[in-house]
């Protein structure tokens, strides 16, 4: 009986391993990274918002980071609007 009830579930407990390695895994080190990233930005660094817009840093603040869209334009932006970092 026990026997049984075990090898019901064995199919269920691989099914989920392939899931967390395959899908969860991989999200949460994605996520970390994107929070590592954002935490670690600095003024000069240059950002994608989530809107397509490529700023730079001009101040980061505990929120909000101060980003130049052009020569004029000084806005503050949430930092969960970041989307990625451009690299030189």
């Amino acid at each position: 009986m026990n026997n049984e009830f075990f090898a019901s579930l064995l199919p269920l407990i691989v099914l989920f391993a392939i899931f967390y390695f395959l899908v969860i895994r991989p999200q949460q080190k994605q996520a970390k990274a994107h929070k590592a990233m954002i935490e670690s930005l600095s003024k000069g660094d240059k950002i994608i918002t989530n809107g397509g817009f490529v700023c730079e840093v001009v101040k980061p603040e505990d929120d909000f980071i101060k980003v130049k869209l052009n020569d004029d334009v000084i806005v503050r932006l949430d930092r969960a609007f970041v989307a990625k970092k451009l690299d030189a």
